[in-house]
C-alpha cells in the first residue's frame, strides 16, 4: 500500500526449475475490476529500471491493473545484472514465453489481487525492445486488445551484422554496460533463434497484418536506428497509430536512478492513455 491510494504487491512465477518471471502488480485500492495493462522492459532494461515503477503508479491512476515484470533471461534476481550467465542465454522466443506466462497467470486467477482484474481487457505497453515484443506478443495472442510501442524497435536483431558473426563463430560476444560498467554477455543461441524465427519475428511484417490497434509513440531525439524503424513501420502499417515527441530521447529525458518526471515522460503516459480510452469497456457492458 503506498500513500497514494495505490496497491502494490509483488509475485514470483516459476517457468520451469530456476526460470522465473517476478513481477509487481499495481492498482487503486477501491473500485472494482480494473482492465489489465501488461508493461515489457526493454534491452538492459527490468521491472524497477526508471521511470518504469512510476510510470506504473500514473496508469493504476487511470484505472488500470498495471503489471510490470522482468523478463526471466534479462540479467536481474536481486539487483542489476547479478544473474549475466542468464542475460547471455536470453531469446526473443524465452521472451515470449514469459509474456505468455504472465499472460496465462492472469487469465487462470494466479495472481495476487485476481479477483480485480478484468480478463476481457488486457492492454500491453512495451518500451524499446519491449515495444517490438509486444508487437510480436499480439501478433499471437488475440486476448491483446490494445497496444502501444514506446520507442519501440523494428528490427529483432539490435547488433551489427560484424557483431553476430563474430557471436556464431566463437560462441559469445559483450555488449558494454555504460551505466554499471559490465560486459554483458551475447550468446549465440540469441543469432540461432532468431534465424530459426525469421518470418515470426519480423516485427514489420507482424505490425502490417496486426488487426490489434497499435500506437507507436517516437521520440525524435533517440537513435536513427529507431527512427529508420519508426518510418518503415509507417510506410509498412500505416492503418496503425503513429506519434512523435519532438525533443524526446529514448528515456523520455528520464534517468535511472528515477530523478523524477519530465514533460516528454508525461506526454507518453498521456497519449497512451488516450489512446486506451475507446478501447476500453465498461464495466456495465459484459457483466
Amino acid at each position: 500500500m503506498s500513500k497514494t491510494g495505490i496497491l502494490h504487491q509483488a509475485f514470483t512465477l516459476e517457468l520451469e526449475p530456476d526460470v522465473f518471471v517476478r513481477g509487481d502488480i499495481r492498482m487503486k485500492n477501491e473500485g472494482g475490476r480494473m482492465p489489465v495493462l501488461l508493461f515489457a522492459h526493454g534491452f538492459k532494461g527490468f521491472k524497477d529500471w526508471g521511470f518504469i515503477p512510476y510510470a506504473s503508479e500514473r496508469f493504476a491512476q487511470q484505472d488500470f491493473a498495471v503489471i510490470t515484470f522482468n523478463f526471466s533471461h534479462n540479467g536481474v534476481k536481486e539487483q542489476d545484472f547479478d544473474e549475466l550467465e542468464k542475460f547471455g542465454r536470453n531469446t526473443y522466443s524465452q521472451e515470449q514465453r514469459d509474456l505468455s506466462a504472465v499472460l496465462t497467470a492472469v487469465l487462470e486467477d494466479r495472481l495476487p489481487l485476481a479477483e480485480r482484474l478484468d480478463k476481457q481487457q488486457i492492454f500491453l505497453v512495451g518500451h524499446s525492445r519491449g515495444g517490438g515484443n509486444s508487437v510480436l506478443f499480439a501478433a499471437e495472442h488475440p486476448e491483446i486488445r490494445g497496444v502501444v510501442s514506446w520507442n519501440g524497435i523494428a528490427n529483432v536483431n539490435l547488433f551489427g551484422e560484424e557483431f553476430r558473426e563474430q557471436v556464431l563463430q566463437d560462441g559469445v560476444g559483450y555488449v558494454a554496460n555504460a551505466r554499471t560498467k559490465q560486459q554483458m554477455p551475447i550468446n549465440a543461441v540469441f543469432f540461432e533463434d532468431l534465424d530459426r524465427n525469421r518470418e515470426r519475428f519480423d516485427i514489420t511484417a507482424q505490425a502490417a497484418s496486426l488487426k490489434t490497434p497499435v500506437l507507436f509513440i517516437q521520440g525524435l531525439q533517440d537513435s536513427e536506428r529507431l527512427l529508420a524503424g519508426f518510418r518503415s513501420l509507417k510506410e509498412a502499417a500505416p492503418h496503425h497509430r503513429f506519434a512523435k515527441l519532438e525533443g524526446a530521447t529514448h528515456t523520455f529525458g528520464t534517468v535511472h536512478p528515477f530523478a523524477g518526471t519530465t514533460e516528454d515522460l508525461e506526454r507518453a503516459i498521456a497519449i497512451t492513455g488516450a489512446f486506451f480510452a475507446p478501447l476500453l469497456e465498461r464495466q456495465s457492458n459484459h457483466h
